[in-house]
C-alpha cells in the first residue's frame, strides 16, 4: 500500500491527494529533465539515491521540454511563482514531475519523491518491492530562507566523511546551511597558511586528550562542494575574541600577557581572550578570516562573540565593531552569537540567538531594531547537545532537557520578544560535541530531533500539529534503520514495532553508550 501523499517531513505547504492516480516506478523507468547542467546533477543525484534499492538502471536523459513518459520528469520553469527553493510534485499513472525555478526546487522535490516511496529504497542492495507512489499533487514553499545545523568540530574533530554524512541528513530533510564551529579552546581545525602553527600546534587536541585534527584547504573545499551540491550553504565560524586558547598556545603574541597557555582539554569557558588592545591582534583575524572567505563561496562569516567573559564593556564592542568591519571589507555578511547585540550594526548583520530565557532579550530585540536579522537557536528548544531524558548516555542538561516534542514545540517566528517575524532569517540546530566522539554519537542526538527543527523552518506555521508530526516522524525510525543510520527510539513517537524492510536491524544504544572523559 503506498504512503499518504501527506506523510512527508517537513510538512508539505499543500497537498492535493488523488487515490486514483497512484503510480509505480517500472523497472524501465527514465530520470528525464531539462537541457541544463544544474538540473540534470539533480536527475543524477536522485537517480543515485533511487538505483541501489530498486536495481533499476534509471538512465538519466536532458531534453528541451520534459515529460515523464511514465517515468519522472524534472522540469526547471522560471514562470512558476515557486520561489528560489520551492517545487510542485505531480504524481500520476502516467508518471511524476518534479517543476521548479531553481535548481534546489528541483532537489527537494525530489527529496519529497524519495520519501513518498517505501522505506526500502533506503536499502543499499537491491530488494523486491513494489515501488508505488501515492497520486496526488504536493505544492511546496519554505517558511524561512534559513534552515541549518551547526557542528562542533572544535570540542572533539570529526572527519571529511563523517561530516559529508551530516550533509546528506540536512539534505534529507531540506536543510540548506551547515554552520561549522571551526575554532574553540580544545582545538583549531582549520589551516591557514600565513599562520601554519594554528593547526600545527593549535590542533593536535581534543576535549579529552584525544589526537584533535584539522582540515586542510583542500578537505574544507571538498565539504564546501560537497554541501553546495545539495543545494547547503556552509557557514563557517571562527569564535572571537574569546574561546581562543588553542590559538594562543600556537602563537602567544596573541595573548594579553604574551605567554603561552597550557593546551586545554576541558570543558569549562570564558577564560581566554586575544588581545584586544594589540594590532597584531587584528593581523591575525584579517588573514584568518581572509583566507577563509576565499575558500567560502557562501555569503556567511561567522565571528562567534560569546562568552567572552573577560573581554568587557566598550573593549568588547570596540572589538567587535572593528571585526565586523574587517568582514564586510571582505565582501562577506557578519553572523555572530547573539552577545554582539550591543556593538553597532553593519549591513546585512545577523545575530544568532541561543537564549533560554523565553525568549526575553531586550539588548537582541534593540539591534533588531537598528537594522540586524535573527536567527533562532534557543538553547532549550534547539541544541542538540541537550540530553533527551535524564539516562541519556551523552550529552547535557544545563539548558533542560530536549525530548522530541520539546524541539518540535516552539515558534522561531515569534519565540524572541519584541522581534518581529520579517526580521527573523530562519532557525539553526547547534551540535556541540564536548560529549560527543564519534559519526553514531553526532546521528544519536541528531535523529529524531533534526526532522522538528526541519520542519519549523520549512513548513508553514498553519501545519504545525504535534500528533500529526509524531506519527509521520515515525515512518523514517525504519528508513534510517534500513540505511544503517544510528538514532534514538525516543519513547514518545510510535516506531513500527517490528521490521518492515528486508535486512533492518533494530535501532540500539550500544553504539552510543559508552566511557567518556
Amino acid at each position: 500500500t503506498p504512503h499518504r501523499l501527506a506523510d512527508v517531513v517537513p510538512a508539505p505547504q499543500q497537498v492535493q491527494p488523488d487515490p486514483t492516480e497512484d503510480w509505480t516506478l517500472p523497472a524501465e523507468a527514465v530520470i528525464v529533465a531539462s537541457a541544463d547542467p544544474a538540473a540534470l546533477a539533480v536527475a543524477e543525484q536522485l537517480a543515485q539515491l533511487l538505483r541501489p534499492a530498486t536495481g533499476y538502471p534509471l538512465p538519466v536523459s536532458g531534453t528541451t521540454v520534459p515529460t515523464p513518459a511514465g517515468g519522472i520528469a524534472l522540469v526547471l520553469d522560471d514562470t512558476t511563482d515557486l520561489g528560489a527553493e520551492g517545487y510542485r510534485l505531480d504524481i500520476t499513472t502516467t508518471g511524476v514531475r518534479v517543476t521548479a525555478s531553481t535548481a534546489a526546487g528541483l532537489f527537494y522535490g525530489g527529496q519529497t519523491l524519495r520519501q513518498l516511496l517505501p522505506a526500502a529504497i533506503e536499502s543499499p542492495v537491491p530488494v523486491t518491492e513494489r515501488w508505488a507512489l501515492p497520486g496526488g499533487t504536493i505544492t511546496d514553499v519554505p517558511r524561512f530562507p534559513y534552515r541549518g545545523v551547526m557542528l562542533d568540530v572544535a570540542r572533539h574533530f570529526f572527519a571529511v566523511e563523517d561530516v559529508l554524512r551530516v550533509v546528506d541528513h540536512l539534505a534529507r530533510y531540506k536543510l540548506n546551511h551547515l554552520h561549522l564551529h571551526l575554532t574553540d579552546d580544545q582545538g583549531w581545525r582549520i589551516g591557514v597558511d600565513s599562520w601554519p602553527k594554528l593547526t600545527a600546534i593549535g590542533g593536535v587536541t581534543e576535549v579529552g586528550g584525544g589526537p584533535g585534527g584539522h582540515y586542510t584547504k583542500a578537505d574544507y573545499a571538498r565539504i564546501v562542494a560537497y554541501a553546495a551540491d545539495r543545494h547547503i550553504t556552509v557557514v563557517p565560524e571562527i569564535d572571537l575574541p574569546g574561546h581562543t586558547n588553542a590559538a594562543l598556545v600556537a602563537y602567544p603574541e596573541l595573548a594579553p600577557d604574551k605567554v603561552a597557555p597550557p593546551p586545554y582539554t576541558g570543558t569549562e569557558v570564558g577564560f581566554s581572550y586575544v588581545d584586544p588592545a594589540d594590532e597584531r591582534t587584528y593581523d591575525f583575524v584579517t588573514d584568518v578570516l581572509g583566507e577563509l572567505a576565499a575558500l567560502t563561496p557562501g555569503p556567511w562569516l561567522h565571528i562567534g562573540g560569546d562568552e567572552a567573559f573577560k573581554v568587557k564593556g566598550e573593549v568588547y564592542t570596540g572589538f567587535v565593531e572593528r571585526v565586523q568591519r574587517i568582514v564586510a571589507g571582505l565582501g562577506k555578511t557578519v553572523v555572530g552569537w547573539h552577545q554582539l547585540a550591543p556593538a553597532g550594526h553593519v549591513d546585512g548583520r545577523v545575530l544568532q540567538w541561543w537564549g533560554t530565557s523565553g525568549g526575553e532579550d531586550p539588548s537582541t530585540a534593540d539591534a533588531v531594531r537598528r537594522g540586524a536579522r535573527l536567527i533562532v537557536s534557543p538553547g532549550n528548544h534547539a541544541y542538540l547537545d541537550m540530553k533527551y531524558a535524564p539516562d541519556t548516555p551523552i550529552g547535557h542538561d544545563w539548558a533542560g532537557l530536549i525530548d522530541v516534542r520539546t524541539a518540535y514545540d516552539w515558534d522561531p517566528g515569534t519565540h524572541v520578544t519584541g522581534v518581529p517575524g520579517t526580521a527573523v532569517l530562519g532557525v539553526e540546530a547547534p551540535l556541540w560535541t564536548e560529549s560527543v566522539t564519534s559519526l553514531a554519537e553526532i546521528e544519536f542526538m541528531l535523529l529524531p530531533r533534526l526532522p522538528a527543527i526541519a520542519e519549523l523552518g520549512w513548513s508553514p506555521r498553519t501545519t504545525h500539529d504535534w500528533a500529526g508530526f509524531r506519527d509521520r516522524l515515525a515512518g523514517h525510525g525504519p528508513r534510517w534503520a534500513t540505511a544503517g543510520i544510528a538514532f534514538h527510539r525516543a519513547p514518545e513517537v510510535p516506531w513500527p514495532t517490528t521490521p518492515t524492510v528486508p535486512g533492518q536491524r533494530p535501532a540500539t544504544l550500544r553504539e552510543v553508550d559508552r566511557t567518556h572523559p
